[in-house]
């Protein structure tokens, strides 16, 4: 994948099928989107593109970082993943949000991006206060030689999934409903760093650390069951998400994971945390030994749930 970021000056110049959007969780809605993108590639040869900017609209409005479930790097992964050709990560500015809507699909999709045809859902929205949608493309595209594709909202029950319905199920704990909706397992990636020692040394479960950047929005503070992918590989794990409380000092927020069957060095590599089952709330124990001890039974719960998946809840993406 060609992965173009912080520049709006790029040019495709293969014939693209576009379609635009935050992708905040790459959710059930967003797979039909790539899905009938991946037709029309199919189909007509064209490489398939994906314009999202590299700040929601909402960080610039607000002055601060806006919570997301997919990082920028996390989306770039998922992304590549599935095989899209191009990831345009266009500056979010001042001059960028004054765009007028005729304007972007003009110059930024039909020109820039080389669009022929553009996949869009019922509620898209671009240009200056979001004043382009789905109804402007259709008029606009005789004049700029694209074909529309719309794809209808994805619903869960009567309520259209979204980030916002996916996000609030987050902070419930409510990990299996949020795994429905995104249509694959909640994700932290990052890079391994070295913590306080204490899993290895003193508790005796050495563990692997993640510190989240403060744009993702992380799940209530607790212990899941997880599947983490290590160099290829995917293994079973138990992973706490918050700042471990019975450990003495102010330890910032992250998702530390103790690995089943994994036995290497894997500091200062990128993986992958995926969230499967809530375990308990984090809480304060009166001291290492009653968190060790604590510690066991999550390993032991969680050694058990995982031999109730199969092979492929365990190994697929």
């Amino acid at each position: 994948m060609k992965y173009i970021t912080g520049t709006r000056d790029f040019q495709i110049d293969e014939p693209s099928v576009v379609t635009i959007g935050k992708f905040d969780g790459r959710h059930r809605g967003h797979q039909k989107l790539l899905r009938r993108m991946a037709e029309v590639k199919a189909e007509k040869g064209y490489k398939t593109a994906v314009f999202t900017f590299d700040m929601s609209p909402n960080t610039l409005v607000s002055g601060g970082p806006q919570k997301v479930i997919t990082t920028n790097l996390e989306r770039k992964n998922n992304l590549e993943k599935v095989g899209i050709d191009y990831l345009v990560e266009y500056p979010f500015t001042g001059e960028t949000a004054r765009m007028a809507p005729e304007e972007f699909v003009r110059f930024v999709l039909v020109e820039q991006m080389n669009a022929r045809v553009i996949v869009v859902g019922t509620d898209c929205s671009f240009g200056y206060r979001g004043a382009g949608n789905a109804d402007s493309l259709l008029r606009w595209k005789d004049r700029y030689g694209y074909e529309l594709i719309v794809i209808p909202k994805e619903k869960d029950d009567q309520r259209d999934i979204s980030s916002t319905y996916i996000r609030e199920q987050l902070d419930k704990g409510n990990i299996e409903k949020a795994n429905e909706l995104l249509g694959q397992p909640y994700a932290i990636h990052g890079i391994v760093v070295h913590g306080n020692h204490i899993g290895g040394s003193v508790l005796g479960f050495p563990t692997a650390n993640i510190l989240p950047p403060p744009e993702k929005h992380l799940p209530i503070f607790g212990v899941y069951v997880s599947k983490v992918y290590v160099n290829g590989t995917y293994y079973g794990g138990v992973t706490n998400i918050g700042r471990k409380p019975t450990v003495e000092g102010n330890s910032p927020v992250g998702a530390e994971t103790f690995i089943y069957g994994l036995n290497q060095d894997i500091y200062g590599k990128t993986i992958e945390v995926q969230l499967l089952h809530f375990i308990r709330p984090e809480r304060r124990f009166e001291g290492l030994e009653e968190l060790k001890a604590q510690i066991g039974k999550d390993k032991e719960y969680g050694m058990q749930y995982l031999k109730t998946l199969s092979d492929s809840q365990i190994n697929g993406a």
